[in-house]
């Protein structure tokens, strides 16, 4: 086979690489380990094509090689330039995938928790985030958790925000520190169902419950404070709002699930400020 009919062969075989990409919808759901594999595929072709165009005698060399060549490269180069992105892309995407599905899971058990006539063993398996099976890969190290993970000033959980994003949560603090607990209640849930998944979304829940216990709206606030526990990602007052969480579930009689609360703080952060309250929440309670 030519060189000129190996370039064109490759041509092709770059257009057939991408056709199944427009025709997605259409034909089959393609995988983003699809993708990379026809990547890896032109990516050794365009080798071979490269190591033919530099072994080539001189005197056989078309005057035209030279830009050819070029062009392979710089092919070459965006080839894997776009397989790097696409192997991040899948690993971030695998990543929410699991966390959102373990978050989910412990959300419905907590929830489950609080309702009288919720069989806990009836749960189930909790369906993977966005469906499909979860990606089975390599976990990475659990992260050390800080001594006190609710130490901070309320809204230093980092991240971008949303434009308006630090104006409504202002305002929301702003009555919460002017004693206007009905306003300030209403405006930190309203922020939480404007901003899912920021980066204030779990300290407006957790002050939500402040404004609402305050009210003597001993319920509501327990959801709040739960909201709170459960954010991803978490805020500033995880700790407080656990132990929080459990006093209310105390108040409303429920004391089994009080006491789950309590464990959970003593065994998830036994280095955290709130385990001497939560030691002594447990005992006022008569715990197991």
């Amino acid at each position: 086979m030519t060189l000129k009919t190996r370039f064109f062969s490759l041509v092709l075989t770059t257009g057939l690489a991408v056709t199944p990409l427009g025709l997605a919808a259409q034909d089959r759901a393609q995988t983003l380990a699809d993708i990379r594999q026809e990547l890896t595929l032109l990516y050794v072709e365009l080798q071979r094509l490269g190591t033919e165009l530099n072994t080539t005698g001189g005197a056989q060399v078309p005057l035209g090689t030279g830009s050819t060549l070029d062009r392979v490269n710089g092919l070459e180069a965006e080839i894997v330039n776009l397989t790097g992105k696409i192997e991040e892309l899948e690993n971030r995407i695998q990543s929410l995938v699991r966390d959102g599905t373990n978050r989910i899971g412990d959300l419905e058990f907590r929830l489950c928790e609080l309702e009288a006539d919720c069989d806990i063993s009836s749960l189930g398996d909790t369906p993977t985030l966005g469906g499909g099976e979860l990606p089975q890969v390599a976990l990475p190290t659990a992260p050390v958790l800080p001594d006190d993970p609710g130490a901070g000033s309320i809204g230093g959980g980092g991240g971008e925000l949303a434009v308006a994003e630090q104006a409504d949560f202002d305002a929301a603090k702003a009555a919460f520190d002017g004693g206007d607990m009905a306003t300030a209640g209403d405006l930190f849930a309203r922020f939480a169902e404007a901003y899912p998944g920021g980066p204030l979304t779990a300290d407006a829940q957790y002050m939500a419950g402040e404004a609402l216990a305050q009210q003597g709206m001993v319920e509501a606030a327990a959801r709040a404070y739960l909201g709170a526990y459960s954010a991803v990602p978490p805020g500033q007052y995880t700790t407080q709002a656990l132990l929080k969480l459990g006093a209310a579930l105390g108040q409303l009689g429920h004391v089994n699930e009080a006491c789950v609360m309590f464990d959970e703080l003593l065994t998830a952060f036994p280095t955290s400020p709130e385990v001497t309250q939560a030691q002594q929440a447990r005992a006022a309670l008569g715990c197991p």
